[in-house]
């Protein structure tokens, strides 16, 4: 079943390169209102909880200390099709693959940093926001 939510989070290599401005007002002009958002930063202990799903897989460490080594921006996203029109808008994991003009082809340095996380599934976007934000929260 499809939802109109989706989960994002602008991740510390774009954050750190000045791009967060950038990447949301993109995100804006695709047609997705911002229901909640902030700014914040994951310890290792929660980017691990956050992960954890990728916890046997041989990039779960490196994954854990990048993304605990900055600021990120997490946020909900409305929009019909929310995930659906999301991943298209970020384009493909690595940036080499990703179609010109998508967030990952233009702020993305590689597959480890590829500048934006979004939700791969109308489940897994409802628990990453819950993760990140309260329902009191979501304002939409």
């Amino acid at each position: 079943m499809a939802t109109n939510r989706t989960f994002t989070m602008i991740k510390p290599d774009a954050v750190a390169a000045g791009h967060a401005g950038a990447i949301l007002k993109q995100i804006q002009e695709a047609g997705f209102k911002i229901i909640a958002m902030k700014l914040t930063k994951l310890s290792p202990e929660k980017a691990g909880e956050f992960y954890a799903v990728h916890k046997e897989r041989p990039f779960y460490g490196e994954l854990v200390a990048f993304m605990s080594s900055g600021p990120i921006v997490a946020a909900v996203l409305e929009k019909e099709k929310a995930v659906k029109d999301f991943r298209k808008l970020i384009g493909a994991t690595n940036p080499a693959d990703a179609k010109p003009g998508t967030i990952r082809a233009l702020y993305a340095k590689s597959i480890g940093e590829n500048a934006v996380h979004g939700a791969d599934s109308n489940k897994n976007a409802a628990i990453e926001g819950s993760f990140h934000f309260s329902a009191v929260e979501m304002v939409g």
